[in-house]
Formats: structure tokens, C-alpha cells, sequence
């Protein structure tokens, strides 16, 4: 019997439609910081150059918008997020992840599900370096939930001991975000 790969509600489409909230003005890599802090022992901030020199992994994943869109077996190279998590040491109070990208973009996450290890900061998308429209310089890709807790232009990751909500929760969406329990919106 095969396993099904598509959550209910779901098509499969040959490319991310791409979605953003506004503009965004291109980065230059070196001024750029990522800047992890918060509810964590060791604050971090990090320069293109120190990301790039951390162990690189590829993972590969269909990726499911809330929109009732999915796209199968993307390629995503770069960072594990629990090599970050473990370098700034969270708090034990801390329970969410408030992740914010340039363009003004910003979504929560449970601890849980970004710490899971399967979780990357993408640089590069199908063999080629990540493009603009799909989040350069880093995506937060969280194969687990909706596509829109996969933060593009990520800049800042904040460690949080309550919940804040990001640019979609605050609309009403889902505050988890599970393609396969179709949380999509907060009941």
C-alpha cells in the first residue's frame, strides 16, 4: 500500500506560487547579521560568512501551503536550525520561536516544531543559490507545518517564554500550522 504524501485539501502544483507582504530591497551579504536572542543563554549574531562555513545539509521535501497548494520534493540546502538552537541554549521558559524576515515579515512557532530536526535555514532552493523571490539570503524551511511558517528573508529568530503572534497569526491564522491536521485557522 502506498503512503499517501498529499494532506487532504490539498493539489500538487509544479512550482511554489510565490507569495509576499510587500516589497523587498536587495541584501547585501556583507552587512547582512542573523541575530538569534531572546530567552537563551547565549545570544548570537551571525555574518554571511559564518553561516555559509557551518555544516551544510540538504533536505529534501514536499512543501504544503495553506492555500491549498502543495509542491513535491523540494530540494533545500543549508543550516540545521537545531545546530543554531544549540548554540544559543534556550531558556527552559522559552515555548516560541518569533521569526522575522526584511521585508517586515514575521511568524510564531512552537519551540517543538522549529527545534524538530529535520527543520533548515535554507541558502540554496533545487541545486541553485535560494532566489530573491523565494527568500534570499535564508528561509526558515519547516517541512512539517504550512508553508507560511517558512519564513522568507529571515533575519531575526527570537526566543519568546509566551506567545507572540506573527504577520498571518495575528490575521487569524493557526498558531501550529499542521498541513495534516489542516490547521489552518484558529477555531
Amino acid at each position: 500500500m502506498a503512503v499517501e504524501r498529499l494532506p487532504e485539501g490539498q493539489r500538487w502544483l509544479d512550482e511554489p506560487i510565490v507569495y509576499d507582504i510587500g516589497p523587498v530591497a536587495p541584501v547585501d551579504l556583507e552587512a547582512y547579521r542573523l541575530r538569534l536572542f531572546g530567552a537563551v543563554a547565549h545570544p548570537l549574531t551571525l555574518t554571511w560568512q559564518e553561516i555559509v562555513a557551518m555544516p551544510c545539509v540538504e533536505l529534501v521535501r514536499d512543501f504544503h501551503c495553506v492555500t491549498a497548494w502543495s509542491v513535491r520534493s523540494i530540494a533545500w540546502q543549508g543550516v540545521r536550525v537545531r545546530d543554531l538552537i544549540d548554540r544559543v541554549t534556550p531558556d527552559p521558559e522559552a515555548l516560541w520561536v518569533l521569526v522575522r524576515g526584511r521585508d517586515g515579515y514575521s511568524t510564531n512557532v512552537p519551540i517543538e516544531d522549529f527545534a524538530r530536526p529535520d527543520n533548515l535555514l535554507a541558502y540554496r532552493m533545487n541545486g541553485v543559490p535560494l532566489p530573491s523571490k523565494h527568500g534570499h539570503p535564508l528561509r526558515l524551511v519547516l517541512p512539517g507545518l504550512y508553508a507560511w511558517k517558512s519564513a522568507k528573508y529571515v533575519e531575526t529568530i527570537e526566543f519568546l517564554s509566551h506567545l507572540k503572534r506573527g504577520f498571518w497569526e495575528e490575521r487569524g491564522y493557526h498558531d501550529r500550522g499542521d498541513p495534516w491536521r489542516e490547521e489552518r485557522f484558529r477555531t
